[in-house]
């Protein structure tokens, strides 16, 4: 299938974007990974002997940062529909829908009852071009995140989302203030500016 012109530009500006050539120079899957990394170094999230699971984890940049803070200590546990290939040493990967019962059932054996210090969720549904569609499987993803962060964490625990600005972008704050003691805004520098994408985070459940 021959690429639109704005498929094109973004692949022009994916290519020439400077967190990109960053990432690539210093080895990181991602440029998300630069994301993560400005809210840890701000909020401490990531600490020794913690559990962390990344849902959406594919192609690794948030599992690959949180496995290197975590150093030999703790667990990474990456879900996500598509292989994280390749493997991430350190990292326990499930592939799967998150959307499924039976794919939480399996993290929740990978879990063996504990309970995890930290849920991450980078996830972003396949964009069909269509704006409200688009928004509202995005603030869906973001809210079986929250449900599962609900379950799983524990009381001292932390939640990072990704969401975009737009209908059910209020909604979907007051919920979380539902589930926690502390909600804040994060924009991190490696987010494009003129992207509607922010990251909540979720700290001490209620």
């Amino acid at each position: 299938m021959a690429r639109t012109k704005t498929s094109r530009a973004w692949m022009r500006e994916h290519v020439n974007d400077p967190w990109v050539q960053r990432a690539k120079a210093e080895g990181w899957r991602s440029r998300a990974a630069f994301k993560l990394m400005e809210v840890d170094d701000k909020d401490k999230l990531i600490r020794k002997g913690a559990i962390v699971v990344d849902l959406g984890c594919t192609p690794g940049g948030w599992s690959q940062v949180a496995r290197k803070r975590l150093g030999t200590t703790g667990r990474v546990i990456g879900l996500d529909l598509l292989p994280l290939d390749p493997m991430l040493p350190g990292v326990e990967f499930l592939q799967g829908d998150f959307h499924d019962e039976e794919v939480l059932k399996q993290v929740e054996e990978m879990l063996h009852g504990a309970k995890v210090d930290l849920v991450l969720s980078d996830m972003a549904p396949n964009m069909s071009g269509i704006p409200l569609s688009d928004q509202a499987r995005s603030v869906h993803l973001a809210e079986l995140a929250l449900d599962f962060a609900a379950n799983h964490l524990q009381p001292q625990g932390s939640f990072l989302v990704k969401v975009f600005q737009g209908s059910g972008f209020t909604e979907y704050i007051n919920a979380m203030r539902k589930v926690f003691r502390k909600v804040v805004t994060r924009k991190p520098e490696a987010s494009r500016g003129r992207s509607s994408e922010l990251y909540l985070l979720g700290q001490g459940l209620k």
